[in-house]
């Protein structure tokens, strides 16, 4: 049995040496891709495209527009008249547009409100929700050192001696609150899901399109060592890619590895082992590699959305949060992001490895019985 599973092997691995489109898609990609998503997925929205038309002209107002243009989240474009918004924000120059009424600054001098109207395209309701709040931050620290100079013109001194509460923030485990700290980690999961399930699914199928399928099954091998034989080199090149993105992820974008590396392979091996499991099943419902692409579709978009990666799993409905309990990313998006970055063990993350393994025995065994229902 070994000689004949270590045949396999060498097939399989010879395969995939001599084809050039192979070996660049198996590792080129990957460590491009973790470049690509660490620079361009971000929470941070910068350098805002705003409009602002000041009706009031006085040194105040001039004072609030000045803050707006020295803040590194807005691109301030100043307006004439309010009748150019609508144009601008239809041709997407702007997503948002200021507008500051005559009489601002005279309402501040008589402590009554003086409103700053602020319209936003809302058709981007995550970079809408994001920009107002850059706004609040701006017209309040603006607000909040008018009223001080006014206290102090009044009674000087006096804007010291009053209560303030001050926030002290204490950033843990990303001091920087930096996106990158965030995604990268992220990443792994999603392009070893990616390359993991697709090789497994393509290659069993690639198999039976061709015609090869029925020729090694005439052979000595098993049907077990026919499965083995196509699922350990994935697993390999699903460690070894594993292994090429973290190390790019650490040496370019600085993402330390504080945890345990024990630990992070101990959950890339569950979660392999799950990928591998689904490519096996899409193997089994797949006659062609374009019905295997397209199932194969259908699930990795799926998995990455419902894993956490871009958007909380809290924000999600009940029902839809309760699905994500069958979804493996889910589980090795948290036990990377906390081995990255929080440098918990196995004492913290076993309930995670758990739940993976238990998919895994649970894919891999209806996987492979249908497997070999197919191959009968």
């Amino acid at each position: 049995m070994l000689g004949r599973l270590r045949q396999m092997l060498i097939k399989e691995f010879l395969h995939v040496i001599r084809d050039k489109r192979a070996r660049f898609f198996l590792f080129a990609p990957p460590i491009i891709q973790t470049l690509v998503f660490g620079y361009a997925a971000t929470l941070e929205i910068k350098h805002v495209p705003v409009a602002i038309v000041d009706y009031d002209n006085s040194q105040v107002s001039r004072d609030l527009v000045s803050r707006f243009e020295a803040s590194r989240y807005f691109q301030v474009r100043r307006l004439a008249d309010r009748r150019e918004i609508p144009e601008l924000i239809d041709g997407d120059q702007v997503i948002m547009a200021l507008q500051i009424d005559s009489g601002f600054a005279r309402n501040l001098r008589k402590g009554e409100t003086a409103h700053l109207q602020v319209i936003v395209d809302a058709s981007n309701s995550n970079t809408a929700l994001v920009g107002l709040g850059y706004v609040n931050q701006v017209a309040q620290g603006f607000a909040r050192q008018y009223r001080v100079e006014g206290l102090n013109r009044q009674a000087p001194g006096i804007a010291a001696a009053l209560p303030e509460i001050v926030v002290e923030r204490r950033p843990w485990y990303n001091p920087d609150m930096s996106s990158q700290w965030f995604f990268v980690p992220g990443v792994i999961g999603n392009l070893v899901l990616v390359i993991v399930v697709t090789l497994t699914a393509f290659a069993v199928v690639r198999e039976r399109e061709i015609g090869t399928l029925e020729q090694i099954m005439v052979t000595p091998i098993r049907r077990t060592e026919f499965i083995l034989g196509k699922t350990i080199p994935f697993f390999l090149i699903g460690l070894l890619d594993t292994a090429l993105i973290s190390l790019a992820g650490t040496l370019w974008f600085h993402v330390p590895l504080t945890g345990s590396f024990l630990v992070l392979a101990a959950g890339t091996v569950c979660f392999i082992l799950c990928m591998l499991g689904v490519g096996l099943f899409i193997s089994t419902v797949s006659a062609t590699q374009q019905q295997a692409m397209v199932t194969s579709f259908f699930f990795i978009m799926p998995a990455v959305i419902f894993s956490g990666f871009g958007s909380p799993i809290s924000s999600m409905p009940v029902f839809l949060q309760r699905l994500t309990y069958l979804n493996p990313l889910r589980y090795q998006e948290v036990v990377l992001r906390s081995v990255y970055l929080k440098g918990v063990g196995f004492e913290v993350l076993w309930p995670q490895m758990a739940a993976m393994a238990l998919i895994a025995v649970v894919m891999l065994t209806v996987s492979v019985l249908r497997f070999r229902k197919s191959l009968e």
